[in-house]
């Protein structure tokens, strides 16, 4: 359906070529300082017409709070945002072939399919236009998770084609034993991202060799997909449903249900299938102060070594970073002429008009945040409502002793309450 979350909801609406799209956001807290100012920037990063390797149509993508706030203050109501489309052009699907062709790997077909009716212009709800809704809400979960407990979530460009950040190596198959990719990820942040216009590759070189790439397939009237690295940091300990909605699952849902997606791989991912088990976990030592978790929120007492987990181990968070990879396909409408099939089961050739991303990748930065922070958001509010019920029980009798001084400062050692 249309509806993402369980306590902090996100409901969107629209079609590529209606008159608005947005979204409806239910379970923000109340008391949260919330304007315009605090979405736009991320609806901003997300618009299309940002560069020469983007799709033309100009959208200023102004957003507009509906309802849910007063005096910029949040209520704890619904908090309703809306964005008007200004530069529809629906006539550009209108044409002869594209009224009698499904494009190919797009989803027309499937889409009257399922519905028996579809959009006559544009992909309507497949359109990556729908993903404005999520981006508004996904702003309002980051300033919370951000005020709240310090986390920052960043993406950028890690491959576009055969051209990569960090190429994979006999020696480093996985970017998780990769020195340079841990330490990029522990101090990437999106104005250094947002500097490496257009691709949003942190590295001068291999941006100009992705930019170059995208050229040539634009020119070519083709296109090509890439992939998206996300690092979540400060995120608590302890979030995280099992069995089922483990947190890396949440967050592989939240990221295949963006358009084009393809993939999703957490921690080592894939190439830490390659590695032995000696290598791979991560073995577990005494947090520091300087772990980089703000001080008003409480610090883990262990943490890894390593964190070829991706900071998720049985399906919760451990405290260490969460960092992942979201695969990308190539846009389906391109303007080659394509053998295909006819609606009417003839076959013929579809010349597809409109405006179109030679490659989503770039744009697609925000839209992998802002779902991260709605999936970041959703555990934090299931974990404290949790916490909060049992401060309300009687405390356990029987405890595990802990030396080493993790949960007192006097280093004397300290009791952990555990249910037999």
């Amino acid at each position: 359906m249309s509806t993402f979350g369980s306590h902090f909801r996100v409901t969107t609406y629209g079609e590529s070529h209606c008159l608005s799209v947005g979204c409806i956001v239910d379970g923000v807290p109340p008391g949260m300082r919330l304007t315009e100012a605090d979405i736009q920037p991320q609806m901003t990063r997300r618009r299309p017409g940002q560069s020469a390797i983007t799709t033309p149509r100009n959208e200023k993508d102004r957003v507009e709070i509906q309802s849910g706030t007063e005096f910029g203050i949040t209520l704890g109501t619904p908090i309703g945002m809306r964005v008007m489309n200004e530069n529809q052009r629906p006539k550009d699907y209108g044409n002869n072939t594209m009224d009698r062709f499904p494009r190919p790997s797009h989803a027309d077909w499937t889409y009257l399919e399922k519905y028996g009716v579809k959009a006559s212009s544009g992909g309507g709800r497949s359109s990556a236009r729908e993903t404005i809704g999520r981006v508004a809400a996904g702003a309002i979960a980051e300033k919370y998770l951000r005020e709240a407990f310090g986390v920052e979530i960043v993406a950028f460009t890690a491959s576009i084609g055969k051209e990569f950040l960090f190429t994979p190596t006999p020696e480093h198959p996985t970017a998780s034993t990769n020195p340079e990719f841990l330490d990029l990820i522990n101090k990437i942040d999106r104005k250094t991202v947002d500097s490496f216009v257009p691709v949003r590759c942190p590295s001068e070189e291999a941006g100009k060799r992705m930019e170059k790439l995208v050229e040539e397939y634009r020119d070519r009237q083709d296109s090509i997909g890439g992939t998206v690295t996300c690092v979540i940091r400060n995120v608590p300990s302890g979030l995280g449903e099992p069995c089922f909605d483990k947190l890396e699952a949440l967050l592989g849902h939240a990221m295949l249900s963006i358009p084009a997606t393809k993939g999703f791989e957490i921690g080592s991912g894939f190439g830490g299938c390659q590695v032995p088990g000696s290598i791979h976990n991560d073995p577990f030592i005494k947090a520091s102060a300087q772990d980089g978790t703000p001080e008003s929120v409480a610090r883990p007492r262990l943490t890894t070594k390593t964190n070829n987990s991706g900071g998720i181990q049985g399906g919760i968070s451990n405290g260490a970073h969460i960092y992942f990879n979201v695969g990308f396909k190539p846009p389906a409408t391109i303007g080659q002429a394509q053998q295909t099939t006819g609606y009417d089961e003839t076959d013929g050739v579809l010349e597809a008009k409109g405006r179109h991303d030679p490659c989503v990748v770039p744009r697609a930065v925000p839209i992998v945040e802002s779902m991260a922070a709605l999936v970041i958001m959703d555990a934090v509010l299931a974990q404290q409502s949790r916490q909060m019920a049992r401060s309300l029980l009687p405390p356990l009798d029987r405890t595990i002793p802990l030396t080493g001084g993790g949960a007192q400062a006097n280093g004397e050692g300290a009791k952990v309450e555990v249910d037999r």
